[in-house]
């Protein structure tokens, strides 16, 4: 056999294997079921159709033959033809083995799901299609190889020469269309979008919340408090460079300030909301200093070590019955009073998604104008090389501790919030995982900037909710999401642009620019 053919194989025997990977935990069916829902049907059962399971198989097929084409050197639709099929007949020849195996048990009444608890007898037949095992088995075969060519064929046509020249004319109307409005995005012109996005933004702000329902609501205002959270985390460890992994520890101080001023238990002292927002902010805010202080020496592995323990610390002495009359213990603290606004009780769903919008709409205000000031471009000398950046005259400390105590603040904010909206906090919601969560969206969306702060925010809390048949694949989901990022997009997906100052005369140059064009 030519060399040639080996990849293709090779590629083909790895998609194989993560089939039956995704079968024996069940993906297979999970997908099936979203597209049984997307196109109308009801699923009543755990399993769905046959037909929406061979549809999991195609899928799974046209990838791999795709995958194929990509990396076959013959630059002829019939050779990417070859190549998907090669692909796909090798993917199948792996899930042929298993469907075999798992059609025997079936055949013999052998329940194994003590072990593999989703291999069920309906499960089984259901991957096999309804047909007798050994047909089943060469249906996923057949199935695998034809959708592999397809994919093939589909990769030849799109990267032929008549596609591509029809895609040229295309693609220069857009670059010539993104020229013009990029034009257009100066002087009192750029002002007047900058007023149009605000509006816009308020008006779906405003109303948005009417129609949603107290869900939707619940989740939003979760994805905007992550914002808030990565916001601040991105201070730390996207501008200044300080890898922390024990954030949520100051997250956790924001919310037990506002449970401790403003609940019956334990000390009765009821507050109000806003004197124990701001005490919650600055409490946050003092123990990111606090912390700092003795740790302004170590870097990378070193720092993240510490704080992870720091907030572990943390987590242990909330949840230990020492501090049971102080805290609640693992009990948590109950019944958080919520806002009042002009002697109005300001706690509804509608007024909790009103409040967290102003919050992340300040945030992020805060986060810009720092980004663009003189600590923001202290923060980013700092993070590409600390030596180089105190040589250049850099205090380097007083600015790691501002970035510590500002991102410390936004955790602190995002805290009480969360715990005069859930009446409720408690050690648990303070875990490590949760410091991991917040990390993975900055590095999903893009560290230093704020879009993709959002999006990241998003990507990982909005998205869980809106599709809750992943709820049990989420561990698996984000470990996959992050392999796929640290190889397409490293940087994040809307990674931040490096600053660029001009000199005085290149200043003046593009003031004159811009008032020619307005």
């Amino acid at each position: 056999m030519k060399k040639t053919y080996f990849q293709p194989i090779q590629i083909g025997f790895i998609f194989g294997a993560v089939n039956v990977f995704l079968v024996l935990i069940g993906f297979n069916a999970m997908v099936a079921s979203l597209l049984a829902k997307a196109l109308g049907e009801q699923v009543l059962t755990a399993l769905p159709p046959f037909p929406y399971l061979a549809a999991f198989t195609i899928l799974l097929g046209l990838w791999c033959g795709i995958a194929a084409a990509r990396k076959s050197s013959r630059a002829r639709i019939a050779g990417n033809v070859l190549a998907g099929w090669l692909s796909g007949l090798a993917a199948g020849s792996v899930t042929f083995v298993f469907c075999v195996g798992i059609g025997w048990l079936l055949s013999n009444k052998i329940d194994i799901r003590n072990y593999l608890t989703v291999l069920s007898f309906d499960f089984i037949n259901g991957v096999l299609m309804g047909l007798p095992p050994l047909v089943g088995a060469l249906a996923n075969l057949g199935i695998l190889a034809a959708a592999g060519a397809v994919g093939g064929l589909l990769y030849g046509f799109i990267q032929s020469s008549k596609v591509k020249q029809i895609n040229q004319p295309i693609l220069a109307l857009t670059c010539s269309t993104t020229e013009k409005l990029k034009r257009l995005d100066h002087g009192r012109r750029r002002l007047a979008f900058q007023i149009l996005g605000v509006a816009i933004a308020g008006a779906v702000v405003i109303f948005l919340p009417l129609n949603w329902g107290s869900y939707w609501n619940y989740v939003a205002g979760t994805v905007g408090l992550y914002v808030i959270l990565g916001l601040g985390l991105n201070l730390i460890v996207g501008l200044s460079g300080q890898l922390v992994l024990g954030y949520i520890a100051f997250f956790a101080i924001g919310a037990y300030t506002m449970a401790l001023l403003n609940s019956p238990l334990p000390y009765n002292l009821m507050w109000g909301f806003w004197p124990a927002l701001v005490l919650g902010v600055i409490f946050a805010a003092l123990a990111g200093l606090l912390l700092g202080l003795p740790l302004m020496r170590l870097r990378g592995d070193y720092l993240a070590i510490v704080t992870l323990g720091f907030g572990e610390i943390i987590r242990i002495l909330l949840k230990s019955d020492v501090l049971t009359d102080f805290s609640g213990g693992p009990r948590g603290i109950q019944n958080i009073s919520g806002p009042t606004l002009f002697g109005r009780p300001f706690n509804s769903d509608i007024d909790f998604m009103y409040l967290i919008a102003i919050s992340v709409a300040l945030a992020a205000f805060v986060y810009n104008r720092l980004q663009h000031s003189r600590p923001g471009r202290a923060w980013l000398s700092i993070r590409e090389d600390e030596t180089a950046a105190r040589a250049c005259g850099v205090n380097t400390t007083r600015y790691k501790l501002l970035a510590l105590a500002l991102g410390a603040a936004f955790a602190g904010l995002a805290g009480a919030i969360y715990a005069s909206r859930n009446q409720f906090t408690g050690p648990e919601e303070h875990s490590l995982m949760a410091s991991i969560n917040v990390l993975s969206l900055i590095i999903v969306g893009g560290l230093g900037n704020i879009p993709g702060t959002i999006l990241g925010a998003f990507a990982l809390k909005g998205l869980p909710e809106i599709l809750r048949e992943f709820s049990n694949y989420r561990l698996l989901t984000f470990g996959a999401l992050l392999v796929v990022m640290m190889l397409s997009r490293p940087e994040g997906l809307i990674p931040s642009k490096r600053p660029k100052y001009k000199t005085p005369q290149e200043a003046d140059g593009r003031n004159a620019e811009e008032k020619n064009v307005s």
